[in-house]
């Protein structure tokens, strides 16, 4: 069921931003799911301790329990497939100048319809 793009634009990047896109992550795009796989990278903000700034306790660990973290390395080919799916998003959307964040977010929401549309995927060779 993966696959699936997201994105969203916010002003800041706290941890409590983060925490309420994993909320969302869980609870709207894979509400059945019994286990998300979640890679991401070493960011400080990327730990399940930014659920508890933002939720209350029971409500962090409902969300944690489903996630299966792997933090990657540099070098590896999941980072690798995530920055190629950012460089498609930064060619065809970001490359000119966008003025404020409502454009932004409107840009993107296209971008990110167009592209869960058309089942885009990314071939990667090991």
């Amino acid at each position: 069921m993966g696959g699936t793009r997201h994105v969203s634009v916010r002003e800041h990047r706290k941890a409590t931003d983060w925490a309420e896109e994993i909320k969302y992550l869980a609870d709207v795009m894979y509400p059945n799911a019994e286990k998300i796989v979640l890679v991401m990278d070493n960011l400080n903000i990327h730990k399940p301790a930014s659920l508890y700034k933002k939720y209350p306790p029971a409500e962090a660990r409902r969300v944690i329990r489903r996630l299966d973290i792997h933090y990657t390395p540099k070098h590896d080919s999941w980072l690798d497939l995530a920055e190629i799916e950012l460089n498609v998003m930064t060619r065809q959307c970001l490359v000119r100048r966008i003025d404020g964040l409502d454009k932004l977010r409107q840009e993107l929401s296209v971008w990110e319809a167009n592209r869960n549309a058309s089942d885009a995927k990314i071939l990667f060779a090991f």
